[in-house]
């Protein structure tokens, strides 16, 4: 039996309040069968459900097109309105003739053009300062409604936060809305179904206004980067049942009044006075004629854009693991508290104090060695939360427009007793569905991919960022770009990366520049992010066109690749990109690297053939043949310099010394870099590929010539042993930073190195991956040395310890370990390599990964020279799948003796034993 489920439109279950003008369409085929797979379909869209159970398609009727295409269906009906809802259903013909229908689905428009918004920017007249912040307005409208409602929709958005409620009912479960975008430029806004909290009489609609990106404090910066105080749009229409209409804006009608939120910053924290709540302040029948009538601010002629990723929202919520630590003295209670998992968030806290007592929340990553917090590496983030009681009985109090990285917490000045009920951590991030799952023999590295999973929850929220605890928090391109595939692993990002995206294009300059930073925020040393950073307007779209075969995310950011391309061109004579004798930012190297430095034209100049290569095919699959042969040349052609420059015998290399400034740039970067480290002489290094005469081969740039294609063949085999002879020169350690680690195992094990990859994989002492896991962490660390039992804590000026970018390693777990594969030429999982690599004394591996399609598993044993591997490919797709056996072994699938090692396999369950 066929089943067709899963309907999404634009990625989303039945999106309210979109604005792609061709929105495509997708679904899936469910089945037993093997080899189901569809052959035709045909979609049907109308403007009521009830037209489609009699085939009435008054708004699209795609006819049945003889296809297996299932996913990135383009709407192709009439052009498509603001609040327009279009229901539809699809019919699959399946691989015997058999026709299937899906349950309706629905799809409704926002409001397309600016016109449309009636309404007034409006606010409270109080503005504060740079380094001083104002309480949280709450905005209120009262209005009258005569007679019954049939459809009501509240659109809405905020420069600033927003939390909105009807009659006193929150009207979603959304947080830090609109979310973070180039607020100079355009703002996001929000379309939520209010109809259920609107009745006949006297209505209230509220907001409560935060000051989040806008307004608030953004990295190491102060206030108001943006704007100097929170704007509040919105719009509420409303379709009575007799077919009037009533349009509530935000304008002069509407009343504001301070209450309780007496300062809210991201960063900074948030204050909260219970006894100057207002009860009732956002429902009928209460009087507000001691409220302030509201500012109207002039309109800042930015772009209003339909939000097109998952919001943020609390997604769980841990209990402290142990009893609370009493550090309690003659002046003060003070109390920890251990949540047991680094988490990003804030508390919910709860108790009784007489009315004035104000407890104040801490937070941090770990503990000093003493047991109290560590808070140094937070920097200028104060990160701290202050509660002050009314004293009516229990209370129970979450902040609503801050958020926190942190494990432990702190309580201080609470009199009542406290237990492990007193708080409990909501957990907050991006609503992304959970795609990818890995397990394995080996409890390390099981928390290892845990510590991955929960480093990403953590930094993606709204958007992709650095860190989440300290004064930063900042989308750095570079650090998206190394993790991009591992998050597109873990959790459907597409969305998530493809709105991220759009940021990017807007932060792009004239020149063709990427900042380092997106969304942009002023640095003070560079627009460009140099190689491996700014790159990622290339390899984001690719790597996210790979996993979800997304023509689309190429086609927009086609231009700003080519921009970006060209860019490069034009500061890079010779084609050597960031040579140390031109004017420039060079990039910040192999962040984070150890002992090892990796000349940054190097990296530039490798980053840029891999580019080209990536444009080459980029253009080829959009159909722009002179664009691909122009890109294959200049691949060449950079590989060619590559060659020259770098490679034994034949490197030209010039050491003119860099301008004051640009070296004094580098120079800062570089010891930060190295923080305490100390430069260890590794003896004389001979090399058969690069001129260790010029500089001394690291492993970096031994990864980064084999992952990007830069050598001949011949010197492949000799790289790949000098990558692993200084491996063992470092006892079987890695010296990789970003830039070179997440590529690293990978060079390995795809050279025949399959077992120093392994080696590495398990090494435990630092630098390695597995070094913070023995160390007890629950989130992977910005530096291989956060700490140490040598030295304690690093620099903390830099030393986060919840940052993805060594996570980066995850996506070998799944690629190789596991041995789940996308094949480029029919991307988006249509067909799958499946090809595990057992190694390291593993005896199981699950890799299990919910593609578009449906959920691939690879999941194979090892017991006594016998392989057992169990294989799911979902319907409507097939696969290739390699056993890692010899040829002559003894094979046999479900049962019945094979030959041979790879076998193409069509949808279904397989089971492979290997003798």
């Amino acid at each position: 039996m066929t089943v067709v489920t899963n309907l999404v439109c634009e990625y989303r279950t039945n999106p309210l309040g979109i604005d792609v003008i061709v929105p495509r369409l997708g679904w899936q085929m469910q089945s037993d069968r093997r080899g189901a797979r569809q052959t035709a379909y045909r979609i049907l869209a109308a403007s009521d459900p009830q037209r489609l159970n009699g085939g009435d398609a008054d708004v699209w009727d795609s006819g049945k097109v003889e296809t297996d295409q299932s996913v990135h269906i383009a709407y192709a009906g009439p052009r498509l309105q603001s609040r327009q809802r279009v229901y539809w259903q699809v019919t699959v013909w399946d691989e015997t003739g058999d026709a299937s229908h899906s349950d309706p689905a629905w799809f409704e428009m926002g409001l397309l053009d600016r016109s449309e918004w009636k309404g007034e920017w409006i606010g409270a007249a109080l503005t504060g300062g740079p380094r001083s912040t104002i309480p949280a307005p709450f905005l209120r409208r009262s209005f009258q409604i005569d007679g019954a409602v049939k459809t009501a929709r509240l659109y809405v958005t905020a420069l600033g936060l927003h939390e909105c409620s009807i009659n006193g009912h929150s009207v979603s479960e959304d947080v830090f809305t609109p979310g973070w975008t180039d607020y100079d430029n355009r703002v996001e806004y929000q379309v939520y179904d209010v109809t259920p909290w609107l009745s006949e009489g006297e209505n209230v609609i509220g907001a409560v206004l935060g000051d989040g990106w806008a307004v608030g404090h953004i990295a190491f910066h102060h206030r108001q980067l943006y704007f100097d105080q929170p704007h509040l749009l919105a719009q509420l229409e409303i379709v009575m049942a007799d077919g009037r209409a009533i349009t509530i804006v935000t304008d002069g009608a509407w009343k504001h009044q301070f209450g309780p939120l007496l300062e809210n910053d991201i960063i900074m924290g948030e204050a909260y006075d219970a006894r100057l709540e207002l009860p009732g302040w956002d429902a009928p029948h209460f009087d507000d004629c001691e409220w302030l009538d509201v500012k109207r601010f002039e309109d800042p002629g930015i772009a209003l854009v339909a939000t097109k990723a998952p919001p943020v929202r609390r997604i769980s919520e841990l209990a402290p693991v142990s009893d609370p630590v009493d550090w309690s003295n003659v002046t003060t209670t003070c109390y920890v508290f251990d949540l047991g998992q680094n988490m990003v968030g804030r508390v919910r806290f709860k108790g009784h104090a007489p009315a004035g007592t104000t407890v104040t929340l801490r937070f941090a990553e770990v503990l000093n060695p003493d047991g109290t917090l560590y808070t140094d590496n937070l920097r200028t983030a104060r990160v701290t939360d202050y509660y002050t009681f009314k004293g009516e009985g229990e209370e129970v109090w979450e902040p609503k427009f801050t958020f926190h990285g942190f494990r432990y917490v702190e309580v201080t000045g609470y009199p009542g007793p406290v237990s492990r009920d007193t708080i409990s951590g909501v957990v907050l991030h991006s609503d992304l569905k959970p795609t990818g799952y890995f397990e394995c023999s080996d409890p390390l590295l099981n928390q290892l991919q845990s510590n991955i999973v929960w480093s990403q929850k953590g930094n993606f929220l709204d958007v992709p960022t650095d860190c989440p605890q300290r004064d930063e928090r900042l989308g750095w391109v570079g650090d998206t770009q190394v993790f991009a595939r591992t998050a597109a692993f873990n959790m459907e990002v597409s969305n998530f990366l493809a709105r991220w995206m759009e940021e990017v294009v807007y932060a792009q300059g004239e020149k063709g520049n990427v900042p380092p930073v997106v969304p942009q925020v002023e640095l003070e040393f560079t627009e460009d992010g140099g190689p491996a950073w700014a790159d990622a307007v290339v390899i984001v779209p690719w790597t996210m066109y790979l996993c979800y075969g997304d023509r689309r995310i190429l086609e927009e950011n086609y231009p700003a690749m080519v921009r970006f391309m060209q860019f490069i061109l034009d500061t890079s004579p010779g084609y050597i990109r960031c040579a140390p004798e031109l004017e420039g930012w060079p990039g910040i190297g192999d962040w984070l690297s150890i002992n090892a430095n990796t000349p940054r034209d190097l990296i530039g100049t490798a980053y840029w053939a891999y580019d080209a290569q990536l444009m080459a095919q980029i253009a080829a699959v959009l159909g722009k043949r002179e664009d691909a042969e122009r890109y294959r040349d200049l691949f060449d052609e950079v590989k060619r310099t590559f060659n020259n420059r770098f490679l034994h015998g034949d490197g030209v290399y010039v050491a003119v010394d860099q301008p004051s400034e640009i070296r004094a740039r580098m120079e800062r970067a570089d010891a930060i870099s190295r923080g305490r480290l100390q430069t260890v002489d590794y003896g004389p290094v001979t090399s058969q590929v690069f001129n260790a005469e010029l500089f001394t081969p690291t492993q970096t740039a031994y990864v980064l010539a084999l992952s990007f294609d830069l050598l001949p063949e011949d010197l492949r085999p000799a790289a790949a042993a000098e990558l692993v002879a200084d491996i063992e020169r470092r006892e079987m350690h890695l010296s990789t930073g970003f830039v070179g680690a997440p590529y690293l195992a990978h060079a390995l094990s795809s050279n025949g190195q399959l077992d120093t990859a392994y080696a590495l994989l398990f090494q435990k002492s630092w630098p390695s991956w597995l070094y913070s896991v023995t160390q007890g962490a629950t989130t992977v660390w910005e530096r291989w040395d956060g700490w140490t039992e040598e030295n304690g804590f690093q620099d903390p000026a830099m030393n986060s310890f919840n940052h993805y970018s060594y996570g980066s390693i995850g996506d070998w777990f799944y690629r190789v370990v596991a041995g789940i594969e996308l094949d480029p030429a029919q991307p988006g999982y249509k067909h799958s390599i499946l090809r595990p690599q057992p190694g390291g004394g593993l005896s199981y591996a699950t890799g299990k990964f919910k593609s578009l399609y449906g959920e691939l598993v690879s999941q194979w044993t090892l017991h006594e020279g016998v392989f057992e591997w169990r294989v799911v490919i979902p319907a409507n797709t097939t696969a290739t799948v390699y056993l890692p056996v010899k040829e002559t072994s003894m094979i046999t699938l479900d049962g019945r003796e094979v030959s041979g090692r790879v076998h193409d396999l069509e949808a279904g369950e397989y089971l492979f034993l290997a003798r």
